[in-house]
């Protein structure tokens, strides 16, 4: 029986066909699936910063950095049954929400999001094969787990599936 797996900001969420997983309003942060498109099992982390300063590592919210979050998806998914030569991934997110006069890189956060989140995909050898990110508007995403496509419903432009 198929279900509907909501993820929230922070979290990392894995299921396998026919379920669908799904996160709303994603801003400056990015929406990340891992996907092995044989044994049709996957995973999705709504990634929140591109990483943790913090040295606690057992304290932290795991999906809430990209750094501890994709790592930690692709491990879990391994554990599940995954196989990482069937593995890819899609993100989509990264917006700039807001306009600032300034260039200072901490506020660049959604497109730090994206940028982390693709080198370590290229650390682990997983190949990147969609993505949807950057501009200035929300997103919501669905990802089905039978089929592997992307939904992406941004403000006002539309469904784009990837």
């Amino acid at each position: 029986m198929k279900k509907i797996i909501q993820v929230k900001m922070g979290e990392i969420k894995i299921s396998s066909a026919p379920d669908i997983l799904v996160s709303n309003g994603m801003g400056s942060c990015v929406g990340l699936v891992l996907y092995d498109n044989k044994q049709k099992i996957g995973g999705l982390a709504h990634i929140m910063l591109p990483y943790c300063e913090s040295s606690k590592n057992n304290e932290i919210q795991k999906g809430k950095y990209a750094d501890h979050a994709i790592p930690f998806l692709f491990n879990q998914l391994l554990k599940k049954g995954a196989n990482r030569k069937n593995m890819w991934a899609k993100m989509a997110g990264g917006s700039q929400m807001f306009a600032f006069d300034s260039e200072n890189e901490m506020v660049r956060i959604g497109s730090r999001n994206s940028e982390k989140s693709k080198e370590l995909l290229e650390q682990l050898s997983i190949p990147l094969i969609a993505a949807d990110v950057g501009g200035n508007r929300g997103r919501t995403i669905q990802f089905a787990l039978e089929t592997g496509e992307f939904i992406i419903k941004t403000v006002q432009s539309g469904v784009n599936i990837i």
